[in-house]
């Protein structure tokens, strides 16, 4: 698979990453952590030599399977992870409450001071079985730490060969900003999808301009733009995406509605929904990879697919319009 460059950083990464939060278990109703292996061994193999997870999903779990996964096979993949949520800590800005699979209650913070992201990267390391994360994250901001702090302490973690590159998470060009100010930022990782292009008013545009990198996430928007989830459909004790509302019986309705007009271009390409979704993301300007899950080799195998296909301007205008507009929950 053909890889590329990441911002101005000399790291080359797949058009498509591997997405490692549902295989953390919490928010999706747990895991199969054998199948998850499987799924990893398999993209690897195909070509997705990249993996993005975090400490928060699954607190920690996520980063120990990917850390079984990658073992004997770590000079062949890039390991991309991320630090700035804390469930065992209540300093910083408080986020949200939620509960493990066992039942647990957590308030989650988000906290980028010195001593919170030096510990978080010393507990990744070890989970993941690596001595060095080539892609280190600030998984969202946190409004209580200055950025000077939080950038001052990931390029220490530089200097010390813990981690290759600084990136970050859910940042606005403003925050993007004031950290180059201390450091080199080679990625941001936005929300962006068919359902949700908010990104392009000014996030895109920014990063395109002082060639930041663009590893956009739920690309398929947990499994909605796949044409898997129509309004009957059902989710296991656990899946959050019950109470989500984005996933409410008339948005599926709509969404649904939405992806049958496509279906005839997914049909001339021989192709899934989900892999023509994804096509459509991976070659807008400025997108430099999408991070989509796969909790079993099969999804892997049908993700993969994606990149095959090269959608006429023509198509991309049309698939955008049928989505413009869409009356369903951001």
């Amino acid at each position: 698979m053909k890889t590329r460059q990441l911002g101005n950083s000399n790291l080359r990464v797949p058009p498509i990453i591997y997405g490692a939060w549902a295989i953390g278990g919490w928010y999706w109703g747990g895991t199969d952590d054998e199948a998850a292996v499987r799924a990893i061994h398999e993209a690897i193999d195909l070509g997705i030599t990249a993996i993005d997870t975090a400490p928060m999903y699954g607190f920690g779990h996520s980063e120990e399977v990917v850390g079984r996964a990658i073992r004997g096979r770590r000079a062949a993949v890039q390991v991309l992870t991320k630090c700035g949520m804390r469930w065992d800590r209540d300093e910083g800005q408080f986020f949200f409450n939620t509960t493990d699979d066992n039942g647990k209650e957590y308030a989650v913070y988000r906290n980028l001071k010195r001593d919170s992201i030096v510990e978080e990267c010393e507990r990744s390391l070890k989970r993941l079985g690596v001595e060095t994360i080539d892609l280190y994250q600030c998984h969202w901001p946190d409004n209580t730490t200055p950025l000077s702090e939080t950038m001052e302490t990931l390029l220490r973690l530089q200097e010390q060969g813990k981690i290759r590159h600084i990136g970050v998470s859910n940042f606005t060009p403003e925050m993007i900003e004031t950290c180059r100010k201390h450091g080199s930022v080679v990625s941001n990782q936005p929300h962006y999808s068919l359902l949700k292009r908010d990104a392009e008013a000014d996030i895109l545009p920014y990063c395109r301009e002082h060639n930041i990198g663009q590893i956009v996430y739920r690309p398929l928007e947990q499994g909605l733009l796949t044409g898997k989830y129509g309004p009957d459909a059902s989710f296991g004790e656990g899946d959050n995406r019950a109470n989500d509302r984005l996933f409410s019986k008339e948005s599926r309705r709509r969404i649904q509605s939405a992806l049958a007009k496509i279906q005839p271009i997914a049909d001339a390409y021989n192709a899934t929904l989900a892999q023509v979704t994804i096509a459509w993301t991976i070659g807008e300007p400025g997108i430099t990879a999408a991070i989509v899950g796969a909790r079993n080799p099969e999804q892997v195998r049908d993700n993969v697919g994606a990149v095959g296909i090269l959608l006429s301007d023509g198509e991309r205008k049309a698939i955008r319009d049928i989505f413009e507009g869409l009356d369903v929950p951001a």
